[in-house]
């Protein structure tokens, strides 16, 4: 199938500059040369911990950040290269569901206004809009009746149900899911998924789903990959990421996951010990700052770490078919890779 969404190397870096004479650049690393690839029709899991760089990357790819490095094809036409009405094409395209429905809708806007107010902005006629709202009403499976309301008098469930409603009512190609069920019940969220991917299914959907939940990500995704303070360590079809871990940061989060068997709580689990590696550098000098960071940023925490982990940033390489791990030392000891 082809690449809809494709993200080359991209990097983002909030700078700040401090000092009158001898000027310092205090650098986030949000982004770190990131790169992964989604298929028409494919649902691509982005996991990792908060502040790993996961809704940056969406940003990014919105055309709401532009990157520091690096490049995302929508459909092979580079986003940064998009103004005016070649951006507004775009978002059409692509649609966005937040994490929190009830401060993504507007409060002071009935449901029928905040579904119509995509379609005004693209100049759809009021019959249209009308037909194209009623219809994303009856994909989510909300009554019609609803459109009168304010969000506030909707559950958090229909309230999610109306934020993608508004994604799909452009109907476009690709919708990004930022945690779209975190904010919701277990039995909500289930809800939820099955009917995303009922509207995968039924309109040809490509969704780029974001979440630190592993069996969410683990029932929706064809794909995932595993990011760690904003760099891609894991990327891999979802049963051989999950049978065949290959980088120990992935296998740490599959092993802090709870365990339902309470006869199997008590076996001892793989763990990541030690300080988190900091996102925030101090440069003295421009030239200083383009360097970069050296390094893995998971050697403070890793077990298997050696002095090359500190000196050598891994970059992602292909350890079997398809699945990519961003370690030198693979295959190693000690997790289902090595078996």
């Amino acid at each position: 199938m082809a690449e809809l969404l494709k993200v080359e190397g991209v990097s983002k870096k909030f700078v700040s500059v401090s000092g009158l004479f001898k000027r310092q650049y205090t650098v986030v690393s949000a982004v770190d040369n990131v790169s992964f690839s989604v298929s028409e029709g494919e649902t691509f899991g982005l996991v990792g911990e908060s502040g790993s760089g996961k809704t940056t990357v969406a940003r990014i790819a919105l055309g709401l950040e532009s990157a520091s490095a690096g490049r995302v094809l929508v459909e092979g036409v580079d986003v940064s290269s998009l103004k005016g009405s070649g951006l507004k094409e775009l978002r059409k395209r692509m649609g966005v569901v937040f994490q929190d429905p009830a401060s993504s809708l507007n409060p002071r806007a009935t449901i029928g206004q905040t579904l119509r107010r995509p379609l005004e902005v693209h100049g759809f006629s009021a019959k249209e809009m009308d037909m194209a709202v009623e219809e994303a009403m009856d994909k989510v499976q909300l009554n019609r009746d609803l459109l009168s309301r304010y969000p506030h008098q909707l559950s958090g469930g229909q309230q999610q149900r109306v934020s993608v409603a508004r994604a799909i009512v452009l109907k476009p190609k690709c919708l990004i899911l930022d945690e779209p069920t975190s904010a919701l019940d277990l039995s909500v969220q289930a809800h939820v998924l099955n009917l995303l991917l009922d509207l995968q299914e039924q309109d040809k959907l490509t969704y780029l789903f974001i979440t630190h939940d592993l069996d969410v990500v683990k029932y929706v995704s064809d794909r995932i990959g595993v990011m760690y303070l904003g760099q891609m360590m894991e990327a891999a079809p979802v049963d051989d990421l999950m049978e065949r871990t290959a980088h120990p940061y992935t296998y740490g989060l599959l092993c802090s996951a709870p365990i339902a068997n309470p006869r199997l709580r008590g076996q001892r689990k793989f763990q990541l010990t030690g300080e988190i590696a900091s996102q925030v550098e101090t440069y003295v000098g421009k030239r200083q700052m383009r360097q970069g960071i050296t390094g893995c940023r998971l050697r403070t925490r890793c077990p298997f770490a050696c002095e090359t982990c500190a000196q050598n940033r891994p970059e992602l390489r292909e350890v079997s078919e398809r699945h990519f791990a961003a370690c030198d030392r693979v295959p190693l000891e000690g997790l289902p890779f090595s078996k």
